[in-house]
């Protein structure tokens, strides 16, 4: 049988989400926020790990000068971008199209950073709040200026869920709520530049993890250590995480991002002020 594309159907497709979100909505807590009656073996693609720059010893000490991967020490000296570390809790929002009678049907799902994890209710009804707007999806991902721009593609947002309640300085961020943060996209197998994070945020009306600064590892070190100021109000921000510029991968196909926060350090001088200016000028391009 021939597809349909999805101009041919797109106000019945729009129609069909909008219904599919109220018959599998699920008020219960669990691991997915939506159920999924027929999901089979597909699984939500789970939050990739972020490796701490250095080792720890047997009593989570850091060790400094003593690399977590080899690979953070061949490209040490090269210049990475940091970004403000949120202390939250990890989130996801899967957006899966599968085909069923000859035509495109889509499900969208929740997920922590396993599939496995557990929720926060009052994170859990945010989400439901923010992205049960199936039309948000077509428009960023399916069409351009009203088009179809190709087939639908399965996307993850990957964020961070902050605020009151979600961990212990949660209320810095948010007094008397949360909110979702998005921090990386996967569009099938692709991982997007910073610069397409940054338009889907702006298309989806979501915040996107700040920048504060960029330079080598041991500059990202200094300035954890210092402490800089959040972007959220004045308090110390929890730590960095750091990427290359240009995205690299490991061999086991992980790819390369790294994070060190300010309370791996107990005070410490360095050239943190320097950098904290960096990043206050970052802010401000």
């Amino acid at each position: 049988m021939k597809k349909k594309s999805i101009n041919t159907f797109r106000k019945e497709q729009i129609q069909m989400l909008a219904d599919y979100l109220l018959e599998n909505f699920s008020g219960e807590m669990g691991n997915v926020g939506w159920r999924n009656k027929e999901r089979g073996n597909e699984t939500m693609k789970e939050f990739p790990k972020i490796q701490t720059i250095y080792r720890r010893d047997e009593r989570g000490t850091l060790l400094e000068g003593q690399y977590a991967i080899p690979e953070f020490e061949y490209l040490k000296d090269n210049n990475w971008v940091f970004t403000e570390k949120v202390d939250g809790t990890n989130a996801r929002i899967m957006w899966q199209w599968f085909e069923e009678e000859g035509e495109w049907k889509a499900k969208m799902r929740f997920g922590g950073k396993t599939d496995n994890a557990q929720m926060h209710t009052f994170l859990y009804d945010k989400l439901v709040a923010v992205f049960s707007v199936p039309e948000l999806f077509i428009r960023t991902f399916v069409e351009k200026n009203g088009e179809t721009i190709k087939e639908p593609m399965d996307v993850c947002l990957y964020g961070e869920g902050y605020g009151a309640r979600i961990q212990r300085g949660g209320g810095n961020y948010i007094k008397d709520g949360v909110d979702f943060i998005l921090i990386d996209v996967k569009v099938d197998e692709w991982w997007l530049k910073r610069e397409d994070v940054e338009d889907i945020a702006n298309k989806m009306n979501l915040k996107v993890v700040p920048i504060v600064g960029n330079g080598t590892l041991q500059d990202a070190v200094e300035m954890a250590r210092e402490g800089f100021d959040s972007r959220w109000g004045d308090f110390i921000a929890e730590g960095i995480v750091l990427r290359p510029r240009i995205d690299l991968m490991r061999r086991n196909g992980e790819r390369i991002i790294a994070k060190i926060k300010h309370k791996d350090f107990k005070g410490g001088e360095g050239r943190g002020g320097e950098l904290r200016k960096q990043a206050q000028t970052a802010s401000t391009v």
